[in-house]
């Protein structure tokens, strides 16, 4: 268990009584006093979305994880507990603008994301992979070969192919666009469907 379920779990299970509603305004006031204390390293928040519900974190430098629930979101906020910081809370107001640019991303209102990113979970050559995948406009699609001669090692090719699977930014940084040479999807860190339906989203 993260240190924010634990935080969390302690406070409403002493208080059994008092209701959804001031659950939440407690919760609320925990998130500020953590921020007003500069306790809150971590800052994070569910959407939901047509490739299922994502999770958002964001720390002060920026969005640093989007994660599919296939990765087992609990999992993914232990790894950011041991990774980033043990300092973490459910905070959505902090990722309100993130979640607007999703959700216009979704409605076929928005092509481009900016956003201010935490790139500190993402090093080396697949760093350099990540930071090209950007230049794959919308609606586009590159194959692994192509970033590989991108990023400046042609025969990178396996290891394109792991900086996509690994790519902590998924949707936002868009390693969906990444495919095999003969045109077929190949593999994503959001499964098969989920691929195929960023890649509709942006063809339509």
């Amino acid at each position: 268990m993260t240190s924010h379920e634990s935080d969390d779990r302690h406070l409403f299970d002493a208080l059994p009584a008092i209701g959804v509603d001031a659950s939440a305004r407690l919760h609320a006031l925990l998130v500020e006093a953590a921020e007003r204390e500069g306790l809150l390293d971590v800052s994070y928040r569910t959407v939901d979305t047509p490739v299922g519900e994502l999770l958002l974190a964001a720390t002060e430098q920026g969005l640093v994880r989007v994660a599919f629930a296939r990765q087992g979101h609990d999992q993914v906020l232990e790894s950011l507990a041991e990774t980033v910081s043990p300092r973490i809370l459910r905070a959505p107001g902090r990722l309100d603008e993130v979640a607007r640019q999703i959700e216009q991303y979704f409605a076929g209102q928005r092509r481009v994301f900016d956003l201010s990113l935490d790139w500190r979970l993402s090093r080396g050559f697949r760093r350099n992979v990540l930071s090209h995948l950007p230049d794959i406009t919308y609606g586009s699609t590159a194959s692994y070969a192509a970033v590989a001669a991108a990023a400046g090692s042609p025969k990178a090719v396996r290891a394109v192919g792991t900086a996509c699977a690994t790519n902590p930014l998924p949707v936002v940084v868009p390693c969906h666009r990444v495919v095999r040479s003969d045109g077929t999807a190949g593999g994503y860190v959001g499964g098969p469907e989920a691929k195929t339906t960023l890649l509709s989203l942006e063809a339509a």
